[in-house]
C-alpha cells in the first residue's frame, strides 16, 4: 500500500478575516519557515483604495440597501427568515465581510473597546485566561495609540493604529455641545476606551493612521507583509470557498483534522484539497464558522441528518448563541455642508483624492461624521421610564457591572435611508442596544457550499424562534420584549441631543415614528436647534406605541455579530474549550468572533483583534514556537 503523500502546510486557517490575519501575522513573524496558507472567499486587499481611504466604508454599507446598491464585492449580505416580532414579518440584513482582512477591512472603523467585566464574564465560565487582567494587556499589544494621553490600557508600538483621524466633520463638536446643554447629569471624559468608563460622553477615535489617513486594518498590519514576495512559505489563496474539513481517525480512535477541500473561482471550479502537518485553525467568522463545521459533519446531529451529512462528532451548540447589537439610524435635516458634501461626486472626488494621496487628509481620510458619542446607563430617573419591563434584566445583568453601557448613542454623517434627493442635508443619530436578551441562530440549508445559510437574527424576540412562535400560537400575542424599551429610550435621548444641535433643522419625518397629530411628539422640519431651556419632550402612551411600531419596522442588526461556536463547557452547548479546541475532534481550532461566548457592550473588531493575539499565543506555546 502506497503511504499517503506528504502535508502542503503545517498550518491551515480556513478563513482571512480580522483574527486570522492577526495569528497567521504573529506566527510568521515568529518562524518564517512555518508553511501557513490562509483560504478566504473575499479578495485581496491590500493597497485597495475602496479599504485603506477611511470614507470609502460608506460604499460597503450601502450595499445592504438595494436601492444604492453598487458594490457587493466587499460584503456578502444574508436575508433570512422572516421575524414575527417585525413589522409585516420582515427579514433584517447581516453582514459577512468578503475580503481578506474581514470587518476590520470595510467597517465604520470605530475604536470602542468592550467593559473589562464583559471579559471577566467570559472567564467566570470556565475559560481561564480569558479575563480582563490577560484581555487588556493584549489590547495594549495590539496598538499605537495616537489619540491622546497613553494610560496603563493603552499601547505605544502595536502594528494598529488609533487615533481621532485626519478629518473631522462639525457633527461630533456639536453632538459634545448639545450634551453639555442637556440637564441629564453625565459627564464627559478624554477617554471612553480605558475599559472602565462609561455613562461620559467623549470623542471618539478610530483605527485610522494620523500620519497617514489610511484605515489601519489587521490584513494591511499582520497578513500583507508576509506574502509571498516576501515569504515564500506564507501563502494567501483569495476567491477561495472552503467546502469542508477533512478528518481521518487516528491511532487512538479520535477524529483527527489533516486538511481542507475547497474550490477556488466558484462553483464550477474544481475541487481541491490541502492536507496540514501539525493544525487547522477555522477562523471564518461568526456566519462561517459554524457553516464549515456542519458541512464537515460536526455539529448537532439532527441539523446534519437534514442535509445528509455524514456524522464525525455530535456538538449541538454549533451554530446556537448567535449575538449581535440592534441598531437603529434615525435621520435628521441639516444645512448643507454639515456632512461630507460632494464626497462621491465627479470632479470632487479628484480633489479629494489628490488630497489624500498628498497629505493624507481631508473628507477621504474621515469616517463620516462618527465623532463623538456615548456609552449610556439609565439613572434612577431614566429608569422609571423602563420599567417594569426592564427591571429583572437590570437588576441580575446590569446593576453590579457599573461599566455595562444599556446602549450607545452618537451622531453618523451617512444618510443610509431610501430618500437620495437630499443625502447631503441629512445625517443619522445612531443608538444601539450592547446587550440584547434575545439571541439567535446561524445554519446551513444544504451541503452545497455556496448556498445561503439560514440566519435566524431573533431581532426583538426575546426568545429564540421555536419558542415564541409556540407561545404566539396560544396567545396571539407579540412579545413585550424588554429590547424594544430599550430602544424606545434610546430614541427618545438620541433625539433630544440632536434637537440641541446647532446644525438642527427638524427630523426627516417619513422615517421617523408617524405620531399622531395632536401629539407633542410630531416630528418635521425646524428653523434651527431648540431653545436650551426647553423642556423634553413629553411622550404618551400612544406615542410610546408609535416609537414602539416604528423600531418593528427600521430596527436591524448592529453587524456585530458573534458567539456562534461559543468557547464554554461542552455540556453548556459550548463549541471550544479555552485553548480554542473543537470538542471531539483533534487538531482542530475556531478562533474569530464566533468563539466569544457572551456579548460585548461596544463594537466588536476591537474583541476580534484580542481573539487573534490570545490565539496567536496559545498556538505558537503548544507548537514550540517563541517570540509571540
Amino acid at each position: 500500500m502506497d503511504s499517503p503523500p506528504p502535508p502542503n502546510y503545517d498550518i491551515i486557517f480556513a478563513g482571512g478575516g480580522t483574527t486570522a490575519c492577526v495569528i497567521a501575522g504573529r506566527l510568521a513573524a515568529a518562524d518564517s519557515t512555518l508553511r501557513i496558507m490562509v483560504i478566504d472567499n473575499g479578495h485581496i486587499t491590500k493597497e485597495n483604495p475602496l479599504h485603506l481611504q477611511p470614507a470609502r466604508y460608506i460604499k460597503t454599507m450601502e450595499s445592504a440597501i438595494p436601492s444604492l446598491r453598487t458594490d457587493k464585492s466587499t460584503n456578502d449580505f444574508t436575508f433570512h427568515r422572516a421575524r414575527v416580532g417585525l413589522t409585516l414579518g420582515r427579514s433584517p440584513a447581516v453582514s459577512n465581510a468578503s475580503c481578506v482582512g474581514g470587518g476590520s477591512s470595510v467597517n465604520a472603523m470605530f475604536y470602542n473597546r468592550a467593559p473589562a467585566s464583559d471579559y471577566d464574564d467570559w472567564m467566570r465560565l470556565g475559560n481561564p485566561g480569558w479575563g480582563s487582567q490577560d484581555m487588556i494587556a493584549l489590547a495594549k499589544k495590539l496598538e499605537t495609540y495616537q489619540a491622546g494621553v497613553i494610560n496603563s490600557t493603552h499601547g505605544s508600538s502595536g502594528p494598529i493604529k488609533v487615533s481621532y483621524g485626519c478629518h473631522e466633520t462639525k457633527l461630533g463638536k456639536e453632538f459634545l455641545v448639545a450634551a453639555a446643554a442637556l440637564p441629564r447629569g453625565r459627564g464627559f471624559t478624554e477617554d471612553m476606551n480605558d475599559f472602565s468608563s462609561c455613562n461620559v460622553y467623549g470623542r471618539l477615535p478610530k483605527y485610522i493612521d494620523a500620519s497617514t489617513g489610511r484605515r489601519s486594518d489587521a490584513a494591511h498590519a499582520y497578513l500583507y507583509p508576509h506574502t509571498e514576495t516576501h515569504n515564500p512559505n506564507f501563502h494567501v489563496l483569495d476567491n477561495t470557498r472552503v467546502n469542508r474539513l477533512l478528518f481521518e481517525i487516528d491511532a487512538e480512535n479520535r477524529r483527527r483534522a489533516v486538511g481542507v477541500e475547497y474550490q477556488t473561482g466558484g462553483r464550477n471550479s474544481p475541487m481541491q484539497t490541502a492536507r496540514v502537518s501539525r493544525l487547522v485553525v477555522l477562523s471564518a467568522g461568526t456566519f462561517c464558522s459554524p457553516a464549515i463545521l456542519e458541512r464537515s459533519g460536526v455539529g448537532n446531529k439532527d441539523v446534519l441528518e437534514k442535509h445528509a451529512i455524514p456524522l464525525v462528532c455530535h456538538l449541538p451548540g454549533v451554530g446556537e448563541n448567535y449575538n449581535d447589537h440592534h441598531a437603529v439610524f434615525a435621520p435628521y435635516l441639516v444645512p448643507h455642508g454639515t456632512t461630507l458634501d460632494g464626497l462621491g461626486t465627479e470632479g470632487k472626488d479628484e480633489v479629494f483624492e489628490a488630497q489624500w494621496k498628498s497629505e493624507g487628509n481631508g473628507p477621504l481620510a474621515a469616517n463620516s461624521g462618527v465623532d463623538a458619542g456615548i456609552k449610556l446607563r439609565p439613572n434612577a430617573q431614566d429608569l422609571e421610564q423602563l420599567t417594569p419591563l426592564f427591571s429583572e434584566r437590570w437588576e441580575t445583568f446590569f446593576a453590579h457591572a457599573p461599566d455595562k453601557p444599556i446602549a450607545f448613542v452618537g451622531p453618523v454623517a451617512p444618510y443610509f435611508g431610501g430618500y437620495t434627493e437630499t443625502r447631503n442635508s441629512i445625517y443619522s443619530m445612531l443608538y444601539f442596544t450592547t446587550y440584547p436578551k434575545s439571541t439567535g441562530s446561524v445554519h446551513i440549508t444544504s451541503a452545497d457550499p455556496f448556498a445561503p445559510l439560514e440566519v435566524d437574527t431573533a431581532l426583538l424576540d426575546l426568545y429564540a424562534h421555536h419558542v415564541i412562535e409556540s407561545r404566539l400560537a396560544k396567545t396571539n400575542e407579540f412579545n413585550r420584549d424588554e429590547d424594544l424599551v430599550v430602544l424606545r429610550w434610546a430614541y427618545k435621548w438620541s433625539r433630544e441631543l440632536a434637537r440641541r444641535t446647532d446644525s438642527y433643522r427638524g427630523e426627516y419625518a417619513p422615517e421617523h415614528p408617524q405620531f399622531g397629530c395632536g401629539s407633542q411628539a410630531r416630528c418635521g422640519e425646524a428653523d434651527g436647534p431648540v431653545d436650551i431651556s426647553v423642556p423634553e419632550i413629553q411622550y404618551s402612551a400612544a406615542d410610546d406605541a408609535a416609537i414602539d411600531a416604528y423600531h418593528r419596522k427600521t430596527a436591524g442588526m448592529g453587524w456585530h455579530s458573534l458567539g456562534t461556536c461559543a468557547m464554554k463547557p461542552q455540556e453548556a452547548s459550548g463549541v471550544v474549550d479555552s485553548r480554542l479546541n473543537v470538542y471531539g475532534v483533534d487538531n482542530l481550532k475556531v478562533a474569530d468572533l464566533s468563539v466569544a461566548p457572551l456579548n460585548v457592550g461596544a463594537n466588536t473588531t476591537n474583541t476580534a483583534l484580542i481573539i487573534g493575539e490570545k490565539a496567536a499565543m496559545i498556538i505558537a506555546e503548544e507548537l514550540g514556537i517563541c517570540g509571540i
